[in-house]
């Protein structure tokens, strides 16, 4: 059977500032994404990154070029058009895990479907499936101050989870959790993304979290320098070594990667 592409960029450009002022963040760049894929992005600090991962959110609009999720373009939605179908159809993971305080584990989850109005009996049964997933149903009346770093994260994840949403987008997701708790969250995603068929586009700079991704897009420069593929049998060992290997070579300069 052949995979649906979800998700479709083309010749994206986006710049900032004026004249001489004026910097490209992203040149051209253009790539497919399979529903059910699990793509990593990688690329040095100031590679554009995280401008491609704010700008399939939505959260920035490009210079030009075109953004098509589901044959629909982004580019072209504004105002509530916009905030409507970014809420519902887009889940966004954060590095800093952007819990509001003043609400509980329970409260934090809940809420992307509350502000679009889904039901509360239809949001509870979400919220059982995320929070079973994430390991989190004996801390659903805790506040944020008083969880872990991975407690938070897991709790950002469901809730970038809960909906019905098309696309889930993270930024470094393991970026403030210690190696351990690191790969349990990322072991965690991996049978989301197999079992529930999610599809995830995660910008990392960690080789041992993009070695439980599909695919990797290296970027460079704001445009596309590599792509990695994991073939069908091989283990997530052999994957981050070929990972780690172009990310060692990415640094060096060299053109051409494996």
């Amino acid at each position: 059977m052949t995979a649906t592409r979800i998700l479709e960029v083309k010749a994206l450009y986006k710049s900032y500032g004026q004249g001489a002022n004026r910097t490209e963040a992203l040149r051209g760049l253009s790539f497919d994404v399979l529903e059910g894929e699990f793509l990593g992005i990688m690329g040095a600090s100031g590679s554009g990154k995280t401008t491609l991962l704010n700008c399939l959110a939505t959260m920035l609009k490009p210079s030009s070029g075109q953004i098509l999720l589901q044959g629909q373009d982004l580019t072209t939605l504004s105002g509530p058009a916009l905030a409507d179908y970014r809420g519902q159809t887009i889940g966004y993971l954060f590095q800093e895990f952007e819990l509001l305080d003043n609400l509980t584990v329970r409260e934090n989850i809940l809420l992307p479907l509350l502000l679009h109005h889904t039901p509360r009996a239809e949001a509870e049964v979400s919220l059982q499936t995320v929070s079973g997933w994430m390991g989190l149903d004996d801390l659903l009346e805790q506040f944020p101050a008083q969880l872990s770093g991975g407690q938070k994260q897991r709790t950002a994840a469901a809730r970038a989870l809960i909906g019905q949403q098309s696309l889930v987008l993270a930024d470094e997701p393991t970026g403030q959790l210690d190696s351990v708790t690191a790969r349990q969250l990322m072991d965690r995603l991996s049978l989301i993304h197999q079992s529930a068929h999610k599809t995830l586009i995660m910008v990392t700079h960690d080789s041992a979290a993009a070695s439980f991704c599909s695919r990797i897009l290296f970027i460079r420069d704001g445009g596309l320098y590599h792509e990695l593929r994991r073939e069908q049998n091989e283990s997530r060992q052999a994957f981050y070594s070929r990972i780690a290997t172009t990310v060692t070579q990415l640094g060096g300069g060299q053109a051409h990667v494996l």
